[in-house]
């Protein structure tokens, strides 16, 4: 055991001298020590005449290391040395400018929870607070992965904070998702401990993932521990959200009051670099991938997106994606610090809740505007005669309107490096003008008669933003027309998401807009890698600080999707429309156009590469066909395999399809019927489908065949009808 020994003839007391030496010994090994631990000495003074020597015995006691987001839990750094800044480094450093800008305005309005929850800004900085706290109560550490399987709600925000704020990292899944897939997803994201929407959802997956994984504790963000499965719960630890809670308004007091509870932890601040989240994709070909995003990836969509999103305090969102993808939670995390009002709904409750909060903007896929689409096609065709045909007569004005408008706007895509001459300009300009200087008065005639009616029951009187998947011509067109604006974007979970969007001053239909701040777009040769002028079709690429870290435990699939320059490869086939001084196509120059993903692609035999995305567009506006697959992969010609719409093809009133003897549709008739209806919507595409698979149970989430974000996993739709397609073929 080491003595130190000290000699001195000073005349002053000995015990002053040890006292000295001992905060000079503490503070010395505190900074010095490798292991971040504190040695303290128990010494006993041993006098000798004048001189006295010191043996002192070496105890250790570790010091826990304590993250901190720099600007949020800026008290604890500071008593610590830290710097503190007033910038935002994390993603939880967002919360204290809100609460200190916006305090007691309302942020959260979460209906269709027991209880059903209002939250003010003051109050969610609080409880992120306090749910981190409590986190590190209960012994989460940094850098430990927490799989977070839960759906939307205010809960789920403040988990999910209170996550990143202790700089562990959330592992996150919404809870619609097999017990497969969690259990693959829980394993090889290495986290320690379940935080989970319910008993409900706990129970479905208890045995599966408590016997096969290690679970070091459980939290549920609603409901009541009581409800949980017993058998399962031997020696685990299972807390609620109050507990959570409670844990960490008691821990943070402790801190606040006393000075010496402080000093048991080393304060460390959470680096920008640091990796926030694991979101692994939704796998629509093989199994999903966790993409690392770091606290400055997500920073960047926070810091960038409100050219896109012009939100202003007091403005209304309404939100019904998944919080768990990373479209909506970069669109949730953005929006917050602007003093925004979200309202949190259902599939369910989305038209009865447009209607009840007339939301400012709507964050959504393509399917929410095409069911809403949908949904005012058929009000219109189910209401009188007169009505019916005044309403066509002025949508088909407007969309008139709307078409000029665009060519004298400057607002035509197109691939032509070729430009016009001046005079062919002038004169389309004229042209145009002209024809919607006509058409004006009809389109202000009809938005007072017919669209301010479908805009109340709608809401969205800022914009509906698009994104997640392909926006249908025929949709965006229309939403134009009746003065809805919609504006589509693009992104991946691979850049955080968002990578490019129109913008509210320049929204070209049929494109996804310009890249967004500190974002560079390029288009490459497939074969190649070459980089393609504009106009040109190939992979887009993309690059700048919202691109990944790289797909956790997986270097190879890195390897493939980012190159040595920082490119990602999206796998989407698109082309940039090239710059324009003059003509319909002006202001079109850099826009980026998508027709497609290079996965997708389908080869005929015959060497003809399809993509299958624009017959499926084009079939869908038939009001007879509810989901739809193009097939044909190394076959001479396409098919299809398609999902009808019984209820629509009933109220058609074409009787020759119901059986004899039976209330049951004809499989043969229906068939016949679909085809024809493909026909009529596909004519004006490249390629024709020749034969159709018509199949009772639509995709779904639930069956496997859609994944939570709304898209058709192809792979998993042939395999499973594979015999059926074999013969279809025959």
């Amino acid at each position: 055991m080491p003595t130190i020994a000290l000699t001195s003839n000073l005349a002053w007391n000995p015990l002053d001298r040890l006292q000295a030496f001992q905060l000079v010994l503490v503070s010395t090994c505190r900074s010095i020590s490798p292991t971040n631990t504190i040695l303290q000495r128990k010494c006993q003074p041993k006098l000798l005449s004048s001189k006295f020597r010191l043996h002192c015995q070496l105890k250790t006691e570790e010091m826990q290391i304590r993250k901190c987001s720099p600007f949020l839990e800026s008290l604890f750094l500071s008593s610590d040395g830290v710097v503190a800044s007033r910038e935002w480094k994390t993603v939880p450093d967002i919360w204290r400018s809100s609460a200190e800008k916006f305090g007691d305005r309302v942020a959260l309005v979460d209906p269709y929870h027991d209880p059903p929850s209002t939250m003010t800004y003051k109050q969610l900085e609080q409880d992120i607070l306090d749910f981190s706290e409590g986190l590190r109560v209960i012994g989460v550490k940094p850098a430990e992965k927490l799989a977070f399987f839960a759906d939307n709600s205010c809960r789920w925000l403040v988990a999910d904070q209170g996550i990143m704020a202790t700089g562990a990292i959330n592992v996150v899944r919404g809870s619609r998702s097999s017990v497969e897939e969690l259990l693959q997803i829980y394993n090889h994201s290495e986290s320690v401990a379940l935080v989970v929407d319910n008993p409900e959802f706990f129970n479905r997956i208890a045995e599966t993932l408590c016997s096969q994984a290690a679970v070091r504790f459980v939290i549920l963000v609603w409901g009541d521990k009581s409800c949980c499965t017993s058998e399962v719960l031997e020696g685990l630890p299972v807390y609620n959200y109050k507990d959570i809670i409670a844990l960490g308004r008691e821990s943070r007091m402790c801190l606040l009051d006393s000075h010496d509870a402080r000093q048991h932890y080393i304060y460390e601040a959470i680096s920008s670099d640091d990796v926030a989240t694991i979101m692994y994709t939704s796998g629509t070909t093989g199994n999903p991938k966790g993409v690392m995003l770091t606290h400055k990836n997500l920073l960047h969509q926070i810091n960038n997106l409100w050219d896109i999103v012009p939100a202003e305090p007091g403005d209304r969102f309404l939100s019904m994606l998944p919080t768990w993808h990373a479209y909506e939670r970069a669109s949730e995390y953005f929006i917050f610090t602007y003093g925004i009002e979200l309202v949190y709904t259902t599939v369910k409750y989305l038209k009865e809740d447009l209607r009840r909060y007339q939301p400012n903007y709507l964050v959504s896929v393509p399917l929410v505007l095409e069911t809403l689409y949908n949904g005012i096609q058929k009000q219109i065709s189910t209401s009188s005669t007169a009505r019916k045909l005044v309403a066509l007569f002025f949508i088909k004005i407007s969309l008139t309107y709307m078409d000029v408008k665009r060519i004298y706007e400057g607002k035509c895509l197109t691939k032509s490096q070729k430009q016009c001459s001046f005079l062919v300009a002038a004169f389309d300009w004229l042209w145009a003008r002209t024809i919607s200087l006509i058409l004006w008065p009809l389109h202000m005639l009809a938005k007072k008669l017919v669209y301010n009616k479908i805009q109340t029951a709608i809401g969205i009187s800022k914009a509906g933003i698009s994104g997640g998947g392909s926006l249908p011509s025929h949709v965006d067109r229309f939403f134009e027309a009746i003065d809805v604006k919609v504006q589509n974007g693009y992104g991946l979970t691979e850049s955080s998401p968002v990578a490019v969007c129109r913008i509210p001053s320049c929204n070209v239909l049929g494109s996804v807009g310009h890249p967004i701040r500190h974002t560079e777009i390029r288009v490459v040769d497939f074969e190649t890698g070459d980089v393609l002028p504009p106009g040109s079709k190939g992979i887009v690429e993309i690059k700048g600080p919202q691109v990944m870290k790289g797909y956790y435990k997986n270097e190879s699939a890195t390897k493939n999707a980012l190159n040595e320059g920082g490119w990602l490869n999206t796998g989407d086939i698109g082309w940039i429309a090239p710059s324009h001084s003059l003509g319909r196509s002006r202001r079109c120059g850099g826009m980026v156009v998508l027709e497609g993903r290079a996965k997708d692609t389908i080869v005929l035999s015959t060497g003809e590469n399809v993509e299958p995305s624009e017959l499926e567009e084009a079939a869908m506006r038939s009001s007879l066909i509810q989901q739809i697959v193009v097939i044909g992969q190394d076959q001479r010609r396409l098919g299809a395999i398609i999902v009808p719409n019984k209820d629509e093809i009933l109220a058609t009133g074409k009787m020759s399809i119901i059986g004899a003897d039976s209330s049951e549709l004809s499989k043969e008739n229906m068939t016949a019927l679909l085809r024809e209806e493909l026909r009529k919507w596909t004519s004006q595409c490249s390629f024709h489908i020749g034969p159709i698979l018509v199949i009772d149970e639509p995709f779904t989430i639930d069956n496997g065949l859609v994944t939570p974000t709304m898209k058709i996993r192809r792979d998993k739709v042939v395999a499973q009808y594979k015999l059926q397609i074999e013969n279809l073929y025959k």
